[in-house]
């Protein structure tokens, strides 16, 4: 008969130390972080009516991690000059861009008629100035703006990596899919992440609900744009951007297309006075979960739908997990809140409130049945420097489908 010989401690020790090491290699925790941020932006190098410096100065010391300057058609590099204005807010705002930042830095000069010329600074210029590991990034990105037969046709470009001129078409349609096209070429070359979405598509009632349905390849769309002449409300005879969002995603998911998601932005374009009437700065934002503050995490996070968008109200947290969607509002002293979950099922033409709750959280179970489910929560606050009469903060949580 053949006798085992028993094996030394010692081994067996170093074979279950190094079993437990090679588990832990396999399963490494990862820290899910919220990073705030405005994909929608403007300064001198366009129509905005202040410096990139003062702009990022303002995002930053609110609390922002991440802002992207879109310029229409333009990007931040090369030699560009401006004259100021010559109204005593924007020669004050002058005075107080060479006092924060120096006349070492900033680069001006006097003309014979007593007007003042202002060199801007390139985005590699004062990029610097801002960005902190972890704490403060900028994304390089563009607004491009198009048109047909007088109708705006703007789509924002997140992560640009070389200016996209204005592709024009034979329809707003054809318009609108040329430039993702353009983008998503260039995605493809460069293999950088890169996102196009569809901009305040009621500004002008440019682009209907009927026109974003007929696209391919774009994933997102502002809900809420903090211009105040962009009607995210619609009016008697038009649907609002909210209302959109849910027939455009019937439309997407019946011809098999990925769910459209809804992001808020400024659309800032007024730093110096602050009113109903002018776009500032602070209305709308999205709130995005990843692992750290980089570029191509953003953006894959906003693909995946793992962000909120707000005019208002903080999110705790949110989760879709075997079927149940939760939502936990960070809530603010005074407030009450409401929490909707939207959807329809299959087979149905438009959407319906599947259940709404009083309070700070709420869970709704997506039986298989549904075609998808969103959910909306509705403070009783009213938003800081409110638009069109919207008279409550709000937060708009991304689509699901059931798993």
């Amino acid at each position: 008969m053949k006798t085992f010989k028993p094996i030394p401690f010692f081994y067996i020790f170093v074979v279950v130390t190094c079993f437990l090491f090679a588990c832990s290699e396999k399963r490494p925790t990862t820290t899910l972080n919220w990073y705030k941020g405005n994909l929608h932006t403007h300064s001198y190098w366009s129509d905005g009516d202040d410096f990139p410096e003062r702009i990022m100065d303002w995002y930053k010391d609110q609390g922002y991690h991440f802002v992207a300057l879109s310029d229409h058609n333009i990007f931040a590099e090369g030699e560009k000059w401006i004259t100021l204005r010559e109204d005593s807010i924007y020669q004050e705002g002058f005075k107080q861009y060479l006092s924060e930042f120096g006349r070492d830095w900033v680069d001006y000069k006097e003309e014979e008629e007593g007007k003042t010329q202002v060199r801007l600074k390139t985005f590699e210029e004062y990029v610097p100035l801002f960005e902190e590991a972890g704490r403060f990034i900028m994304i390089p990105s563009e607004e491009i703006s198009d048109g047909f037969e007088g109708k705006p046709l703007h789509l924002n470009v997140t992560n640009l990596q070389k200016l996209i001129e204005p592709q024009k078409g034979e329809s707003v349609v054809d318009v609108l899919q040329r430039n993702i096209n353009a983008v998503l070429e260039q995605r493809r070359e460069t293999g950088e992440p890169m996102m196009v979405h569809i901009n305040h598509p009621n500004f002008r009632w440019a682009i209907t609900m009927e026109d974003m349905m007929k696209l391919k390849g774009e994933r997102f769309f502002e809900v809420f744009n903090g211009h105040p002449q962009v009607h995210n409300l619609g009016d008697a005879e038009r649907p609002g951007t909210e209302e959109m969002w849910d027939f455009i995603n019937i439309a997407y998911l019946e011809k098999g297309q990925p769910l459209l998601f809804g992001l808020a932005t400024d659309d800032s374009h007024n730093y110096h006075v602050t009113s109903s009437q002018l776009s500032n700065a602070g209305r709308g934002w999205v709130v995005i979960r990843t692992d750290s503050l980089a570029i191509g995490n953003l953006i894959d996070a906003l693909e995946e739908g793992e962000y909120y968008a707000s005019t208002g109200v903080e999110l705790k947290d949110f989760s879709y997990e075997g079927h149940k969607f939760s939502v936990e509002v960070a809530a603010e002293q005074g407030a009450e809140y409401t929490i909707s979950f939207i959807g329809c099922k299959k087979g149905e033409k438009e959407t319906r409130i599947l259940e709404e709750v009083k309070g700070t959280s709420a869970s709704f179970e997506v039986e298989k049945d549904m075609l998808f489910v969103r959910a909306k929560v509705v403070s009783s606050l009213p938003p800081d420097n409110p638009i069109e009469n919207m008279s409550s903060q709000m937060a708009w949580l991304q689509p699901v489908r059931p798993e």
